[in-house]
Protein backbone atom coordinates (compact mmCIF):
# COMPACT_ATOMS: atom_id res chain seq x y z
CA UNK A 1 0.00 0.00 0.00
CA UNK A 2 1.56 2.89 -1.01
CA UNK A 3 0.09 5.44 0.91
CA UNK A 4 0.87 3.62 4.43
CA UNK A 5 3.26 5.45 6.70
CA UNK A 6 6.10 4.47 7.93
CA UNK A 7 5.06 4.67 11.14
CA UNK A 8 1.93 1.99 10.26
CA UNK A 9 4.21 0.07 8.60
CA UNK A 10 6.56 -0.51 12.05
CA UNK A 11 3.43 -0.86 14.02
CA UNK A 12 2.43 -3.58 11.59
CA UNK A 13 5.34 -5.26 11.57
CA UNK A 14 6.23 -5.44 15.42
CA UNK A 15 2.34 -7.06 15.48
CA UNK A 16 3.09 -9.91 13.37
CA UNK A 17 3.11 -13.36 14.62
CA UNK A 18 1.90 -12.18 18.21
CA UNK A 19 0.74 -15.44 20.24
CA UNK A 20 -2.14 -16.55 22.64
CA UNK A 21 0.34 -15.99 25.41
CA UNK A 22 1.45 -12.29 24.49
CA UNK A 23 0.50 -9.14 25.44
CA UNK A 24 1.05 -5.56 24.40
CA UNK A 25 3.47 -4.21 26.79
CA UNK A 26 3.41 -0.41 27.16
CA UNK A 27 3.82 0.88 30.78
CA UNK A 28 6.76 3.67 30.45
CA UNK A 29 8.79 4.89 33.17
CA UNK A 30 9.48 8.72 33.44
CA UNK A 31 12.66 10.03 33.08
CA UNK A 32 13.30 12.84 35.38
CA UNK A 33 16.00 15.89 35.12
CA UNK A 34 17.50 14.47 31.62
CA UNK A 35 19.17 17.48 29.80
CA UNK A 36 20.34 16.70 26.20
CA UNK A 37 23.57 18.50 25.20
CA UNK A 38 21.83 18.48 21.57
CA UNK A 39 18.38 19.91 22.42
CA UNK A 40 18.59 23.43 21.10
CA UNK A 41 19.70 21.88 17.91
CA UNK A 42 17.27 19.31 17.73
CA UNK A 43 13.48 19.41 19.11
CA UNK A 44 13.78 16.34 21.28
CA UNK A 45 11.02 13.83 21.23
CA UNK A 46 10.30 10.04 22.36
CA UNK A 47 10.39 6.88 19.90
CA UNK A 48 7.28 4.77 19.23
CA UNK A 49 7.11 1.41 20.52
CA UNK A 50 5.47 -1.93 20.61
CA UNK A 51 6.28 -3.79 23.33
CA UNK A 52 4.84 -7.60 24.13
CA UNK A 53 5.09 -9.27 27.55
CA UNK A 54 5.07 -12.86 27.21
CA UNK A 55 3.62 -14.80 30.12
CA UNK A 56 2.42 -18.25 30.91
CA UNK A 57 2.07 -20.69 33.85
CA UNK A 58 5.22 -22.69 35.68
CA UNK A 59 4.20 -26.00 35.99
CA UNK A 60 6.69 -26.87 38.88
CA UNK A 61 5.92 -29.67 41.27
CA UNK A 62 4.08 -27.08 44.02
CA UNK A 63 1.95 -26.06 41.08
CA UNK A 64 1.18 -29.53 39.86
CA UNK A 65 0.13 -30.31 43.06
CA UNK A 66 -1.85 -27.22 44.06
CA UNK A 67 -3.17 -26.77 40.29
CA UNK A 68 -4.82 -28.49 37.32
CA UNK A 69 -5.89 -27.12 33.85
CA UNK A 70 -9.10 -26.23 34.88
CA UNK A 71 -7.88 -24.40 37.95
CA UNK A 72 -4.29 -22.72 36.76
CA UNK A 73 -1.59 -21.22 38.79
CA UNK A 74 -1.36 -17.74 38.39
CA UNK A 75 0.19 -16.75 35.13
CA UNK A 76 3.87 -15.29 35.54
CA UNK A 77 6.41 -13.34 33.26
CA UNK A 78 8.66 -15.35 31.37
CA UNK A 79 9.93 -12.61 29.06
CA UNK A 80 9.46 -9.50 26.97
CA UNK A 81 9.85 -8.43 22.83
CA UNK A 82 10.93 -4.89 22.74
CA UNK A 83 10.82 -2.87 18.93
CA UNK A 84 11.51 1.14 19.26
CA UNK A 85 11.08 2.82 16.29
CA UNK A 86 14.01 5.22 15.54
CA UNK A 87 13.03 6.39 12.00
CA UNK A 88 15.31 9.98 11.72
CA UNK A 89 18.53 9.31 13.68
CA UNK A 90 20.86 11.97 12.79
CA UNK A 91 23.74 9.60 13.08
CA UNK A 92 22.64 6.41 11.23
CA UNK A 93 26.00 4.89 12.07
CA UNK A 94 25.82 5.11 16.03
CA UNK A 95 23.75 1.60 17.06
CA UNK A 96 20.71 2.35 20.07
CA UNK A 97 21.75 0.90 22.82
CA UNK A 98 19.96 -0.51 26.14
CA UNK A 99 20.79 -0.51 29.79
CA UNK A 100 19.36 -2.73 32.73
CA UNK A 101 19.16 -0.28 35.94
CA UNK A 102 17.59 -1.36 39.83
CA UNK A 103 14.37 0.09 40.55
CA UNK A 104 14.84 2.17 43.19
CA UNK A 105 11.98 1.49 45.32
CA UNK A 106 11.70 -2.68 44.41
CA UNK A 107 14.22 -4.81 43.87
CA UNK A 108 11.76 -7.36 42.23
CA UNK A 109 11.87 -5.14 39.44
CA UNK A 110 14.39 -3.23 37.28
CA UNK A 111 14.23 -0.51 35.31
CA UNK A 112 15.26 -1.05 31.11
CA UNK A 113 15.92 1.98 29.50
CA UNK A 114 16.79 2.52 25.48
CA UNK A 115 19.11 5.07 24.55
CA UNK A 116 20.02 6.24 20.60
CA UNK A 117 20.84 9.70 20.28
CA UNK A 118 19.42 12.73 18.35
CA UNK A 119 16.74 13.62 17.91
CA UNK A 120 15.42 11.01 20.56
CA UNK A 121 14.85 11.02 23.81
CA UNK A 122 15.58 7.97 26.32
CA UNK A 123 13.15 5.84 26.53
CA UNK A 124 12.33 3.89 29.54
CA UNK A 125 10.45 0.30 30.67
CA UNK A 126 10.03 -0.90 34.54
CA UNK A 127 10.17 -5.06 33.56
CA UNK A 128 10.23 -7.65 36.17
CA UNK A 129 14.30 -8.73 37.70
CA UNK A 130 15.30 -11.46 36.68
CA UNK A 131 17.84 -14.01 34.65
CA UNK A 132 17.81 -13.74 31.34
CA UNK A 133 18.23 -16.26 28.58
CA UNK A 134 20.70 -15.21 26.22
CA UNK A 135 20.82 -17.90 23.68
CA UNK A 136 19.52 -17.16 20.13
CA UNK A 137 18.00 -20.65 20.58
CA UNK A 138 15.88 -19.88 23.29
CA UNK A 139 14.44 -16.42 21.43
CA UNK A 140 17.02 -13.98 22.34
CA UNK A 141 17.38 -11.25 19.79
CA UNK A 142 19.11 -8.14 19.68
CA UNK A 143 19.44 -6.11 16.72
CA UNK A 144 18.97 -2.75 14.66
CA UNK A 145 17.81 -3.06 11.35
CA UNK A 146 15.65 -0.87 8.97
CA UNK A 147 15.23 1.84 11.69
CA UNK A 148 13.84 -0.66 14.51
CA UNK A 149 15.10 -1.78 17.27
CA UNK A 150 14.84 -5.25 18.83
CA UNK A 151 15.32 -6.21 22.18
CA UNK A 152 13.76 -9.94 22.73
CA UNK A 153 14.59 -12.22 25.39
CA UNK A 154 13.09 -14.85 27.85
CA UNK A 155 13.74 -15.51 31.00
CA UNK A 156 15.91 -18.25 32.22
CA UNK A 157 13.54 -21.31 33.58
CA UNK A 158 15.31 -23.02 36.65
CA UNK A 159 14.67 -26.61 36.99
CA UNK A 160 14.01 -28.48 40.99
CA UNK A 161 16.06 -30.95 41.70
CA UNK A 162 16.16 -32.96 45.03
Amino acid sequence: DANESAEDAFVRRAKEGMGQDEAQFSVEMPLTGKMYLWADKYRPRKPRFFNRVHTGFEWNKYNQTHYDFDNPPPKIVQGYKFNIFYPDLIDKRSTPQYFLEPCPDNKDFGILRFHAGPPYEDIAFKIVNREWEYSHRHGFRCQFANGIFQLWFHFKRYRYRR
